[in-house]
């Protein structure tokens, strides 16, 4: 009877070991298409941005196939944890972002802040200082990458125009803002605008 309980320990935690919990968030754009169960991801051409969520209950890694608009890409997705994959043709940069409550959402920016911003921005369209401990992200089209091991965090992706998200309780959410490289190049210009008109007056 002992030996039996220590067995049927034993398999429980190699069970336990080689579970695991996969999340992709996948951008594509037009009329593409994703299948889960065939772990493809079909691109063709076409106007907006669409996002499709997919999810894999295993610790081993996962093979993604993308097919379409060009040379065919194969994405692997190799340990638990949330990740994005860029089906679009165009750059996706994002980063981790501090969003407070819609009350405190809104901030006076001085010149200086605008400088600091239009310098950041500049700096991510050109892949400088991007790297998994500063929590920002450069993807470049058909890859995918780990932006946090919490499958659950809150992703905002292109295009769209939330600038808040509300706590949970006294729990401080984690979100991650993405935005396409045409959306910060126009945003740049914006900022740019501002600093120019400031000066005028």
């Amino acid at each position: 009877m002992k030996k039996c309980m220590i067995t049927c320990a034993s398999l429980v935690l190699l069970a336990a070991c080689s579970s695991g919990n996969k999340k992709i968030i996948v951008y594509i754009k037009g009329n593409s298409t994703v299948n889960e169960d065939a772990k493809t991801i079909t691109v063709v051409d076409g106007s907006g941005s669409d996002e499709k969520a997919i999810a894999y209950k295993t610790g081993d890694k996962v093979q993604l196939q993308i097919k379409g608009l060009g040379d065919d890409a194969s994405v692997p997705i190799d340990n638990n944890g949330l990740y994005i994959l860029n089906a679009k043709n165009d750059t996706i940069i994002g980063s981790f972002q501090n969003y407070s409550s819609p009350k405190s959402a809104a901030v006076v920016k001085t010149q200086e802040d605008l400088k600091h911003g239009i310098d950041s921005l500049v700096q991510l369209t050109e892949g400088k200082n991007i790297s998994a401990a500063n929590r920002n992200f450069f993807i470049l089209p058909k890859t995918a990458v780990k932006i946090s091991d919490n499958v659950d965090a809150f992703v905002v992706g292109p295009f769209h125009q939330m600038t808040s998200v509300e706590k949970e309780g006294d729990k401080v959410p984690e979100v991650y803002r993405f935005y396409s490289i045409k959306e910060i190049r126009e945003t740049i210009a914006k900022l740019t605008t501002l600093t120019k008109a400031t000066k005028a007056k």
